[in-house]
């Protein structure tokens, strides 16, 4: 049986879809890293929700309930982000180390060269304390035509302040770019874990 989420989540898809048909998506503006002040950036950040192409896509979000993220500027070109994910009762903590070089506009992570990072701009969603991040894999394979990952995830600097309407717009905005798999944190369990980072 169908939860009551996963029919909004359709029918949003559906809404999105038969608004491309009659208006073009808007298109998100692009921060090209190269030339990013990455220090209007730095500090905390709440996961709000993601969106996918593929169930793949989103399918490790889906058993969290609340995630925040400090990003922190360890050498001129080198950007550090710390997560805490509450999944369950457990705390995770995870680093992720980016570097950004001159002339391309997304961050490479390390150790995954193949993984494209594109920062976005929150004004895609009326929200200018948010940013976006979508994560590209393309297969190795050149015959291969899609992408094996391909996922837009929403960042925000209050999650208790975050307008509901801000959610609602990220999903449609990536409904209509096909990303019809959504998931959005519940954040019903408490900040207990968030004084760690």
């Amino acid at each position: 049986m169908l939860e009551a989420k996963e029919v909004y989540s359709f029918l949003l898809f559906v809404n999105g879809w038969l608004g491309q048909l009659f208006t073009p998506c808007s298109q998100p503006v692009l921060l090209s890293t190269s030339s990013l002040n990455t220090q209007q950036y730095l500090g905390k950040w709440y996961f709000i929700a993601a969106a996918g192409v593929k169930e793949s896509d989103v399918q490790m979000f889906r058993q969290m309930d609340s995630t925040v993220f400090h990003l922190n500027e360890t050498s001129e070109n080198t950007l550090l982000l710390t997560g805490a994910m509450r999944v369950g009762v457990h705390c995770i903590m995870k680093n992720w180390t980016y570097t950004i070089q001159s002339g391309k506009d997304d961050l490479t992570l390390e150790g995954r060269p193949e993984l494209q990072t594109l920062v976005w701009s929150g004004e895609w969603l009326n929200c200018t304390k948010c940013i976006l991040l979508q994560e590209i894999e393309r297969h190795l394979d050149p015959l291969e035509t899609h992408d094996t990952l391909n996922r837009f995830m929403l960042y925000a600097r209050d999650s208790a302040l975050l307008d509901n309407n801000v959610v609602k717009v990220f999903q449609t905005q990536t409904a209509c770019k096909n990303m019809g798999r959504f998931v959005h944190l519940p954040q019903e369990k408490g900040l207990w874990f968030w004084y760690i980072i």
